[in-house]
């Protein structure tokens, strides 16, 4: 036993071999933790064997000595803002320790100790908080989102839900609460009830519609396929589902056929390797940036990811005029607007009555429908074809 008391850098697979009764975990952990200084790294060498031992017990064992629980309260507090810590208020049912679980879920919501951070805080006393409103920025708060989504508790709808149906929210921010809702039957169903009452925003419609018409249950799929229909091809051909779409194979030559035919467009608003209207993003190397996947929904659904910088801009004039584009430059006295098609309109800034950012892309919705389902494959296939370096 003093051996084992003795701070040597012993390796933890070693050690956990060593542990053969439970007296003498908890001998180590009191042990190691005695012999701490009260400053050390987060998670260093000897923290880590400490929380080996821990892992050997149980809630009850810890709960029934005081000098255990004690030494508990230690490690937890060198381990705060780590996944550990996580793991050891998950597994000894710790309490009071919500503001400290809902920091960690805050500042690494792409942890995968994240989740249980989430549950850990829907579990809590009322009122349950999960940190949105400290999330901050709206990729974080997307990122804390997705992770309560993933819990899929019915808990978190009343949470959730409030983000989705405002308008004022990022376009990010208001997909990830989309998709989290869509996740758990009450959420699925608060979603068929804001289209319904038609409160559903247009940007979202897409979205909300693949995950409802995909969902596990057979009320939400057969409601949602009548509210919110799947995207039709040429001739009112129902597209397949995303998922099954981007498998398909198509030929590239006859998807950059399809990108400059008058009645798809892409090429008026796009270039490619110097060719077509310097309007919308250059996409000569749009394959590198962006999988199948996201190609197919770049064209579906046009305003679910707007470039920045391409944001759509509605200007009112003083004089009753009304236009529709790109602001490309600003100075104190001028505002620069390029058009669809490429002309850049030069406007005094005390011409102008009012601006206003469009939630929706300039690009329009439904170019689908010029096109067959393998028409569309094709355009895919073209698209993600265009890869630096390649001509």
């Amino acid at each position: 036993m003093i051996r084992l008391l003795m701070p040597l850098p012993v390796a933890p697979r070693r050690l956990t071999r060593a542990f053969s009764y439970l007296p003498a975990v908890a001998c180590v952990v009191v042990g190691l933790l005695g012999s701490q200084s009260p400053v050390r790294a987060a998670v260093d060498d000897r923290t880590r064997v400490v929380l080996e031992a821990l892992g050997r017990m149980k809630a009850a064992d810890v709960e029934s000595n005081p000098a255990l629980k004690k030494a508990l309260e230690r490690v937890l507090s060198q381990v705060r803002g780590e996944p550990e810590f996580i793991g050891l208020v998950r597994d000894f049912k710790v309490t009071g320790q919500e503001a400290a679980v809902r920091e960690f879920l805050v500042a690494h919501p792409e942890s995968p100790a994240a989740v249980d951070a989430a549950r850990l805080l829907l579990d809590g006393p009322p009122p349950v908080d999960v940190g949105l409103a400290q999330a901050g920025p709206a990729v974080r708060l997307a990122g804390v989102i997705k992770v309560v989504g993933e819990t899929e508790d019915r808990r978190l709808v009343p949470l959730v839900m409030p983000l989705a149906a405002d308008p004022a929210q990022p376009a990010e921010v208001r997909r990830a609460a989309v998709t989290a809702l869509a996740r758990v039957q009450d959420g699925a169903q608060a979603l068929l009830g804001l289209v319904r009452s038609n409160r559903l925003a247009d940007d979202l419609r897409f979205v909300a519609g693949g995950l409802l018409r995909s969902s596990r249950w057979p009320a939400i799929r057969t409601e949602a396929g009548t509210l919110l229909p799947a995207p039709a091809a040429k001739g009112a051909e129902p597209l397949p589902p995303l998922a099954e779409l981007v498998k398909r194979t198509g030929d590239p030559a006859r998807g950059a056929a399809v990108f400059r035919r008058a009645d798809v467009g892409c090429i008026q608003c796009h270039q490619v390797n110097g060719e077509g209207v310097d309007f919308g993003p250059n996409l000569s190397e749009i394959g590198t940036k962006l999988g199948r996947d996201a190609l197919a929904e770049a064209v579906l659904d046009p305003s679910a990811g707007i470039s920045f910088g391409f944001e759509a801009w509605a200007i009112q004039l003083k004089n009753g005029d009304d236009l529709t584009g790109l602001i490309v430059g600003e100075t104190e006295q001028e505002l620069s607007v390029k058009l669809q098609g490429g002309t850049v309109n030069r406007l005094k800034k005390v011409e102008v009555a009012k601006r206003e950012k469009q939630a929706l892309s300039i690009m329009p919705a439904g170019l689908q429908q010029a096109m067959t389902t393998q028409e569309f494959v094709d355009l895919l296939e073209y698209l993600a074809s265009l890869k630096k370096g390649a001509r």
